[in-house]
């Protein structure tokens, strides 16, 4: 099998970590009919409810303001918070409210380019529908001539993957914590038939409360009965039956979860080799080495959810259950970021 190593930067360094995402970059005219979907018109404008966690002081959007048109002049931009290979995301503040967001900006001429306007149409259906308290808001979008604007929930701690580098490798407790909320927000994107398909660091953002969020669509869709056959995500991150080219369903998010289990307590994912062609070696055969400051229970878990046979990884119900989860995870712990005050 021919993988080609990943060469886009919305993804891990080229020598850690490879996609099927990269594709060329040079630059075309905007077609007039570009098209972004519609959204509910509940997802118009952020929210105005109170944030839950005492926060009540937080500006509030104005509910009686009715605005059907979002433009970049109704908000002041902030720093940047993150650069993909074809975003750019801003901090950002509701002029009238002063409700601050995260604003997702796209090029059109990227999107038409690398042919993934169905991808971006697809990410904005899905995102903006979910509620979910692990999962990142999409509070609308809007457009201009060259550029298509996210309004985004803002995570106060940013990418999950930065704080991993920044401390290698988590402590159990960290990690359990990182595995429970993801467990629950994927128990929730299945329950509306949406698999995710690209878990990873990367697209996992920490809450102002250290929550964990899934924060990026863009690999997702909603699959209510049919099998999917798309190859897609990290190689790093993909199941057996993905690289072989079978059918796969929902038991590729719980595979994901494994390898991002193991990836949370070591520093790096499990099936991380020299070269593509390794690695596709040690998926195909879950081959797997622990080292010896990993915990046994921690071990069952991971085996148990990177199983070749997708019917007989361990159920995201029986996750949550799982006596590690339970020991390091119990309901209201907090993840051991230590170096995030300091910033």
């Amino acid at each position: 099998m021919n993988i080609q190593k990943c060469e886009c930067k919305e993804n891990r360094p080229p020598n850690t970590g490879r996609c099927f995402t990269c594709s060329s970059n040079s630059q075309k005219k905007v077609p007039d009919n570009f098209k972004v979907p519609n959204l509910p018109s509940s997802s118009r404008r952020p929210p105005t409810d109170k944030n839950k966690n005492n926060e009540a002081a937080k500006p509030e959007l104005n509910r009686e303001v009715k605005k059907k048109v979002w433009t970049l002049s109704d908000f002041d931009l902030g720093k940047p918070l993150g650069k993909g290979k074809f975003v750019n995301v801003y901090l950002a503040r509701e002029k009238e409210s002063h409700y601050v967001v995260a604003l997702k900006v796209l090029f059109k001429s990227q999107i038409m380019d690398s042919e993934i306007e169905h991808q971006v149409r697809r990410e904005v259906e899905i995102q903006c529908r979910l509620r979910h308290p692990n999962i990142l808001r999409m509070y609308g979008y809007f457009h201009d001539e060259k550029r298509v604007y996210f309004i985004l929930e803002y995570a106060k701690y940013g990418a999950l993957y930065k704080l991993l580098k920044d401390q290698e490798r988590f402590d159990e407790r960290t990690a359990a914590i990182c595995v429970r909320d993801l467990t629950r927000a994927l128990l929730y994107c299945h329950s509306k038939k949406v698999i995710h398909r690209d878990i990873k660091p990367e697209n996992l953002l920490v809450g102002s409360n250290y929550e964990l969020k899934i924060a990026d669509f863009g690999w997702s869709v909603h699959s209510p009965s049919s099998r999917r056959m798309t190859l897609c995500g990290t190689l790093d991150y993909l199941s057996p039956e993905m690289i072989e080219g079978k059918p796969h369903s929902y038991p590729v998010d719980i595979w994901s979860l494994g390898v991002l289990c193991y990836e949370l307590l070591v520093g790096l994912p499990p099936f991380d080799a020299k070269d593509s062609h390794q690695t596709y070696k040690k998926i195909r055969y879950v081959i797997i080495k622990y080292p010896d400051f990993v915990s046994e229970k921690a071990k069952d878990l991971v085996g148990k959810l990177l199983v070749i046979n997708p019917d007989q990884r361990l159920p995201l119900t029986q996750v949550l259950k799982h006596p590690w989860i339970l020991e390091n995870a119990p309901e209201g712990a907090k993840p051991v970021f230590s170096k995030l005050e300091q910033k």
